[in-house]
């Protein structure tokens, strides 16, 4: 099977619109999340984190494209910089991971500025492989919010099957009036900025991103490389939205990544969980860790920083998790305090030097789908 390798990335936030950007936001315990005011959006005010709108049109004007196209474009020409990846060639392969895509469109103010099939996720997929003159059909991958998990294990699948020699992954979602009144009605939101893993956790926040990790067959010409050892998917089906109370389909998902990589949960220096800071999700993924004697593995999450960012957050976070192991620096949990999840984690909360070599990153979403892949750093 072919070896397949990170060779590009990029993260769009109100961090930063760059991948070194927003990780030094994060190294500074910098949040995006704050109140935000904006009647159009939500008749009340809402705690979430958003991009710098203004900046995005400015950097890609006019009305051709939405705004999360546009976020997603910038995202995929920032991460092929140094890449080393043509993205016009038919041997690459374009996957976007979104929740929702353009699900502002539905709103009436929205409804004569684009065609009506633009809210259509494959229709975002051919826009942005239309953009970059891509050959291939883009893929999409929407489920729920291991979407971006989901499309990276994808991708590299289709690049270790020899499919494809190149995959930009490019996940995204916005804040939207849709997205809001959803997760109001859930009564899933935090009074304020959200505390994973904290033992006074009530809830998530939203958080507007993109990010792109580009893959590729080639090795890089660095002597530092990472490297996607495994990933895969479960689904325990335990609920429409609430997830197992055992933990089960993260269990499985995260025994078939480490089956898929052979290592084993020993080997494993550094977690970086999903940790939505909801109570039900922070205790399942403190049981699936737990199964796997992984309790005392540095784990962190950075919702704190971005809020929850949908489709884009398995993407965004593998990039953090990347750049945690390039630069041997684990981030903090932004928001928690005090231990307060049904199986004791060693939970990160304060941001220290450590060496990783092979690190886990977890996803769960609604309808119990559940994913984690696997990245080792290798040395010639």
């Amino acid at each position: 099977m072919k070896q397949v390798y990170f060779t590009g990335d990029n993260i769009i936030s109100f961090l930063g619109f760059t991948s070194k950007e927003n990780f030094e936001q994060l190294k500074s315990g910098n949040t995006g999340i704050r109140k935000i005011n904006n009647p159009a959006l939500y008749p009340e005010p809402f705690i979430a984190s958003m991009v710098d709108r203004e900046r995005v049109h400015h950097l890609l004007p006019g009305n051709s494209y939405t705004l999360l196209e546009k976020l997603l474009i910038l995202s995929v020409e920032d991460a092929l910089q140094n890449s080393g990846v043509d993205i016009r060639s038919d041997k690459t392969i374009i996957v976007v991971s979104s929740t929702k895509g353009n699900i502002d469109l539905l709103d009436d103010s929205m409804a004569d500025r684009f065609e009506k099939e633009r809210v259509y996720l494959w229709k975002t997929g051919d826009v942005i492989a239309g953009h970059f003159d891509n050959p291939n059909k883009a893929m999409v991958v929407s489920n729920a919010c291991i979407s971006g998990v989901m499309a990276i294990n994808t991708a590299a699948m289709l690049l270790q099957n020899g499919d494809f020699e190149n995959a930009v992954v490019v996940g995204g979602d916005i804040v939207s009036r849709f997205v809001l009144s959803g997760f109001m009605s859930f009564h899933s939101l935090s009074a304020g900025p959200c505390k994973p893993f904290d033992a006074y956790r009530d809830g998530l926040s939203l958080g507007e991103a993109a990010g792109t990790v580009v893959l590729s067959v080639h090795p890089p010409e660095q002597k530092e490389r990472f490297v996607f050892a495994g990933g895969a998917t479960a689904n325990d089906a335990n609920h429409i939205s609430g997830p197992s109370r055992t933990g089960e389909g993260s269990y499985i998902a995260i025994s078939k990544t480490l089956k898929e990589a052979g290592v084993s949960s020993s080997e494993i220096d550094h977690i970086s969980a999903h940790g939505t800071a909801t109570p039900y999700n922070d205790d399942m993924e403190s049981i699936a860790l737990s199964r796997h004697h992984l309790n005392s593995i540095p784990v962190n999450s950075l919702k704190g920083y971005w809020g929850h960012t949908l489709g884009a957050a398995g993407v965004i976070e593998t990039v953090a998790l990347l750049q945690e192991m390039k630069n041997s620096l684990l981030i903090s949990t932004k928001g928690f305090s005090e231990a307060g999840t049904v199986e004791p984690l060693n939970v990160i909360a304060q941001t220290e030097k450590k060496v990783v070599k092979t690190c886990l990153k977890m996803a769960s979403g609604f309808g119990g789908c559940n994913a984690s892949l696997l990245i080792k750093k290798v040395r010639l």
